[in-house]
């Protein structure tokens, strides 16, 4: 089988990370985030990936090198001369995905979830049409593009509203499909979007069907969300694994932690945390609802809580950081300061609060 996924371009909404890494080898839940989907796909036999790009493809490639030999997959990059929205990429892929006659996945990059890629091409194979959208549902529908099924033929879609004011459906786009080659005719090599053109010509043809994700689901490519997905990931390690859990007297609720990093006995982490490899978690430190990236410090009594810290960053004592605070790789957040919902470019030293919001370049 083959897929295709979908990474686009510079990340904008998950900086200031992806000013230093590419998006899909930022780490989520300690691995980059890009391998999370490549190892779902190769244990459901996936032999062909495609990831579509129009960003700097070269600095991925000794990386996805590894992940070749590791996962058994032939991995080739599809750059787009310029952006193609979501549809298009399938076009300019057009040789591998239409290789042979078995229907191939396409995938958003920023997607994290339960992958159920075999149950859903058994699915696919069995109702016949020429695509399944996978469908997640939502407790606030008024907020998204609703799937609405035909009242007959089951799973089958009849049409799609968008942020509808009256109750019509709960189910909205995963971002995650399966579907047969002869789907790519129907589109052209040009900036094209295939929730917009291409699914409706495939509701036209009653050939559109959806499959219920089971489990959580999470878009995790801005740092709101992807602190969010962190928090559903950790539960559901810890229904299906959780002896990849980490445990101790210092945690409190769901953490991670590389065994590589060093934590003092009197700091307490939890829940919903994630610490990174060659981190050091100094004395009365306070970490919650956070992600610390790797060679990172957090020196004496500073609290985490909501934060996002890049890699060989240092929070000094008694520092306060929550609100969404994101900093970049190799920042400085000097003693006895507080950042609220601050965003900190790469290499900045900071010496004075930091104001809710604001951007400190």
């Amino acid at each position: 089988m083959k897929a295709i996924i979908l990474v686009g371009g510079y990340g904008t909404r998950l900086r200031p990370l992806t000013l230093t890494v590419p998006k899909p080898l930022v780490e989520f839940a300690n691995r980059p985030m890009i391998l999370h989907q490549i190892e779902a796909l190769a244990q459901a036999g996936v032999t062909d990936i495609v990831l579509a790009v129009n960003y700097r493809p070269e600095v991925m490639v000794s990386t996805l090198q590894k992940y070749e030999r590791e996962f058994g997959v032939h991995i080739t990059f599809s750059v787009e001369e310029e952006p193609l929205d979501t549809a298009g990429p399938l076009k300019l892929a057009e040789k591998t995905l239409k290789k042979d006659n078995s229907p191939f996945f396409v995938l958003n990059s920023d997607v994290i979830c339960e992958y159920p890629f075999k149950a859903l091409a058994e699915f696919h194979r069995a109702h016949g049409g020429m695509g399944t959208i996978v469908a997640t549902k939502v407790d606030e529908p008024s907020k998204y593009g609703v799937i609405v099924h035909d009242l007959k033929v089951p799973n089958l879609i009849d049409r799609f509203v968008e942020k509808p004011k009256e109750f019509v459906g709960n189910r909205i786009n995963a971002g995650i499909y399966i579907l047969n080659p002869e789907v790519i005719d129907l589109i052209e090599l040009k900036p094209t979007s295939i929730e917009k053109e291409t699914f409706p010509i495939l509701v036209n043809k009653r050939s559109l069907y959806s499959f219920d994700l089971e489990g959580f689901w999470m878009d995790v490519g801005q740092p709101k969300d992807y602190l969010a997905g962190t928090g559903l990931y950790l539960k559901s390690l810890r229904r299906k694994n959780p002896a990849l859990l980490s445990a101790g007297g210092n945690v409190l609720g769901d953490a991670l932690i590389d065994p590589t990093a060093v934590i003092a006995p009197s700091a307490k982490i939890g829940p919903d945390v994630v610490i990174g490899a060659n981190v050091e978690i100094g004395d009365g430190v306070r970490i919650e609802k956070s992600v610390v990236l790797a060679n990172s410090t957090i020196m004496e009594h500073s609290l985490i809580k909501d934060t996002l810290i890049g890699w060989h960053s240092t929070v000094g004592r008694w520092c306060r950081l929550e609100g969404v605070t994101v900093l970049g790789d190799d920042v400085k957040v000097k003693d006895e300061i507080y950042v609220n919902g601050g965003k900190v470019l790469p290499h900045k030293t900071i010496s004075v609060n930091v104001p809710q919001e604001a951007i400190i370049m």
